[in-house]
């Protein structure tokens, strides 16, 4: 068999995850600290645990319709309401997807044409560049600054479209950086799209997961940004439910209709136990007036706070980051690259940070470290990667 003639040749052109090989290592090596996953180290709360259970006992088990639980879409239009100033019809206008992942390859695969080309803050989230890839389009990074706190600025924005440009992706905040946009830094971008046909996919996973007084914007509630923008959302990470895949995309039904049209011949509905725990998290938020997640932010502030001081004191030079779970310390210092970082820090000290060209050719120079994992862990952490920097 002729395997490389049989693959789909945009699937064999993309390279495996930048993130994984360490993950692989980190396996082998009883004693590792892991700075890497993307995820909260918070058990889901166990109302919401017990709600799933509940639905199981009650045979709660078959499909859902292909949006979602109606109950669900309705507490998603409450909830954009009340935290975003949103206004998304449920009937029509919000999908419950399987994860925020599933939202983003359908909305590309939605409105990107073969050669389409689709504007991707560089460094950003791995999947974003291969799922254009996978949708036949072409991803263009654009590069973010450091000194611009990794922002996406109106003037680089403006010179990277071109006639073939069809979307650009929104993923604030944003992993790995940790920036956030304000939004006058949102409203510059808006000027620029007036008066295009370009698709904003808002990638606001992290949304509730800001600090230092900073508040989120959603591009979708900017003027005149709510016909072009499909605002992508979910549950992994405000409300620690990774494993449970449930995510939302909200859009004008004229945008949302034909990634409807994918996820129902494709994802058919996310699970019903987990839409179930899902409805029960948006209600019990509204009863607690937000109270886990705002513990939970609390807890992450604590370690942010940490690692970036810990950061700095060991010579690394290392952003404040306003959002989501993440420093990203610069360590072109070291005389040595992202990868050999890395992978020096990990066989030498068993810890596990992930380098930043895994999100793009601007991350070089930078290395990715999750700060959601136990405030012990992350001390010996520092203290292991503070006799690393003292070896070099």
């Amino acid at each position: 068999m002729d395997y490389e003639r049989i693959i789909n040749t945009r699937v064999a052109s993309v390279p495996p995850s930048g993130i994984r090989k360490f993950f692989d290592i980190v396996k082998q090596i009883p004693d590792a600290i892991s700075l890497g996953v993307g995820e909260p180290d918070f058990v889901t709360p166990w109302p919401l645990r017990d709600a799933a259970i509940q639905a199981i006992e009650d045979g709660q088990t078959q499909y859902t319709s292909n949006w979602g639980l109606p109950s669900l879409r309705e507490k998603i239009a409450a909830y954009l309401r009340l935290r975003y100033h949103l206004q998304y019809s449920p009937e029509n206008e919000i999908l419950v997807t399987v994860g925020a992942s599933e939202g983003i390859d359908i909305a590309l695969r939605a409105v990107l044409c073969p050669g389409d080309e689709v504007l991707i803050p560089d460094p950003s989230y791995v999947s974003y560049a291969p799922c254009v890839t996978f949708s036949g389009g072409v991803a263009v990074p654009v590069r973010t600054r450091q000194e611009d706190g990794f922002a996406l600025r109106a003037d680089a924005l403006r010179a990277a479209i071109t006639p073939r440009t069809k979307a650009v992706i929104l993923p604030y905040p944003n992993n790995p950086t940790g920036g956030v946009m304000s939004r006058g830094e949102l409203l510059a971008l808006s000027e620029v799209l007036c008066g295009t046909d370009i698709i904003v996919i808002s990638d606001e996973i992290y949304s509730e997961l800001i600090y230092g007084g900073h508040e989120h914007t959603s591009f979708a509630a900017l003027p005149g940004m709510r016909e072009r923008t499909i605002t992508l959302n979910g549950f992994s990470k405000a409300f620690a439910m990774t494993g449970w895949r449930v995510g939302y995309a909200c859009a004008p039904k004229e945008l949302l209709a034909p990634m409807f049209r994918i996820h129902q011949y494709t994802m058919l509905c996310a699970s019903n136990m987990g839409q179930v725990a899902a409805d029960k998290a948006l209600s019990r938020a509204f009863e607690t007036n937000f109270e886990d997640v705002r513990q939970m932010v609390r807890s992450y502030d604590r370690r942010r706070r940490l690692m970036v001081d810990g950061l700095r004191e060991m010579g690394l030079p290392c952003f404040e980051p306003k959002g989501a779970f993440y420093v990203f310390p610069c360590i072109a210092g070291t005389g040595l690259s992202s990868d050999q970082f890395c992978e020096r820090l990990l066989r030498e000290k068993h810890v596990a940070a992930v380098p930043g060209t895994a999100f793009g050719e601007s991350g070089e120079g930078y290395v990715r470290c999750s700060y959601a994992t136990g405030i012990e862990k992350l001390r010996e952490a520092l203290v292991r990667m503070g006799g690393f920097m003292q070896s070099l």
